[in-house]
């Protein structure tokens, strides 16, 4: 599959638009991150939406764009510091980068599309971009169309870039933006007076500074490595399998456990026999909670435009965590997400914004430099983002991917297109452990034995 970039230009939000199209020179030019953008992850994320023909052509794509940065005039500016030198977000209106593209092959010549490096050529790089959102148009000889998105996550978190993306779909249809979009982000997370931190912060959300000498991403990002490569595969778990999951995982439970957290589990032990730690080595599962759904009084939209996310984080040692059964590992899950609350998030907010972390130096534990997590494993969930409803006008999209990402133990969970509520697992792994975590993560006699 060759692919030919045609053109690449800016796309400004379009004038007599909510954002008027032009640069802004009032005092509400720049949107000070809050405490949840810094403490996200300080990268470009990525994924792909493919389409079969017929296809609105790119100049109505583009223009649907521009009325969609309009509204949403975050993802036309750059990053940079405001007047009182906090990093923030400036409405400058300079644009998205909206890159077009051709592909010599039919899309059904490479379908289903697999992890590899070839499929960065359907997405734009965000290396070395000043703009926040870049997006790539990719037509194939068939006429199918595929849309690429690399968007800066400190500007949005999974569900508030969908909501975007829903949206660029809805102003290029000439349809009102649903869910209504909320850009109020100082007001949502104000600190209480008096603060009051009950829970620990440090060590979690936190972490110090690397040590002189140490790489940013601390050990994990060079140890364990003996020269192996990453590879990632996509796993996929049909309905059946993950009825039996969450069936054999909530044997005797008040009530079921969620498909995400059977399946995250599942992902965790499978991963953890696969890498053949020490029994005694301590391994977490980090799993993202939104807080639109936890935070009360004021409660955050639906249609909030940015980071609203922390983390549950179970631990166990690899021992206990292979030879207990699945309900055990899920059971960990459970609690820990129970635990990030809105009492949770609060505290979070107080601590953030209480002066420790600039005193103390500390650094956001999601760590753009790591690309090990061993002994740990991230799962993070797109199971409830709306791709289906993504629409330019030509019908919803038949199959979504995320980018290609090479990160170790950094998991992506995706609902399959198939229709029939079957999950798709991205799982990146050093290529000498992926044999192994691909015979256990399809049994099911695992779920209840000893991996």
């Amino acid at each position: 599959m060759k692919i030919t970039v045609q053109s690449s230009k800016a796309i400004r939000p379009a004038r007599g638009g909510a954002g008027g199209g032009a640069p802004s020179t009032a005092a509400d030019a720049a949107i000070p991150l809050t405490v949840f953008d810094k403490a996200n992850y300080d990268l470009y994320i990525s994924g792909i939406n493919f389409f079969r023909p017929p296809a609105p052509p790119n100049a109505a794509l583009a223009a649907g764009l521009a009325r969609a940065l309009a509204e949403y005039r975050e993802w036309a500016g750059r990053l940079g510091a405001d007047a009182a030198d906090r990093r923030a977000i400036l409405l400058t209106d300079a644009g998205a980068r909206l890159v077009e593209a051709t592909a010599d092959v039919a899309l059904g010549a490479v379908m289903p599309m697999e992890p590899a490096p070839e499929v960065l050529g359907l997405h734009p790089d965000g290396d070395g971009a000043e703009e926040l959102l870049l997006v790539q148009l990719t037509r194939f000889a068939c006429g199918s169309l595929a849309v690429g998105h690399t968007m800066h996550h400190p500007v949005a978190d999974g569900r508030a870039a969908c909501n975007f993306l829903l949206a660029w779909g809805q102003a290029t249809r000439g349809a009102a933006f649903d869910p209504a979009p909320a850009h109020g982000r100082a007001s949502l997370f104000v600190p209480r007076d008096p603060p009051r931190v009950a829970f620990e912060h440090r060590g979690v959300e936190f972490k110090p500074p690397p040590a002189r000498g140490e790489s940013p991403g601390g050990r994990r990002d060079v140890a364990g490595c003996g020269g192996d490569e990453v590879v990632v595969r996509r796993v996929r778990f049909g309905q059946e399998f993950v009825a039996e999951l969450r069936s054999r995982a909530s044997a005797g439970a008040p009530r079921p456990y969620s498909t995400l957290q059977c399946v995250a589990a599942h992902l965790w032990r499978c991963i953890t026999a696969a890498r053949g730690l020490e029994a005694r080595e301590v391994t977490r599962l980090c799993v993202a909670v939104d807080g639109r759904a936890r935070m009360r009084c004021p409660r955050v939209p639906d249609g909030y435009a940015g980071n609203v996310v922390l983390w549950a984080r179970p631990a166990a040692t690899a021992g206990e965590l292979v030879s207990r059964p699945l309900r055990f590992a899920v059971e960990l899950l459970s609690r820990e997400v129970a635990r990030v609350d809105d009492g949770y998030f609060r505290s979070f907010i107080d601590f953030a914004s209480s002066g420790a972390v600039e005193e103390e130096r500390l650094v956001p534990a999601a760590d753009a430099a790591e690309t090990v997590y061993s002994p740990d494993v991230e799962v993070d969930s797109l199971l409830h983002a709306p791709f289906y409803d993504l629409d330019f006008g030509g019908g919803p999209p038949f199959f979504f991917m995320p980018g290609y990402l090479p990160v170790e133990g950094s998991v992506f969970v995706v609902r399959s297109f198939s229709g029939d509520r079957s999950v798709d697992a991205y799982v990146p792994l050093f290529s000498r452990a992926m044999d192994t975590f691909t015979k256990c993560c399809y049994s099911l006699e695992m779920a209840d034995a000893r991996l």
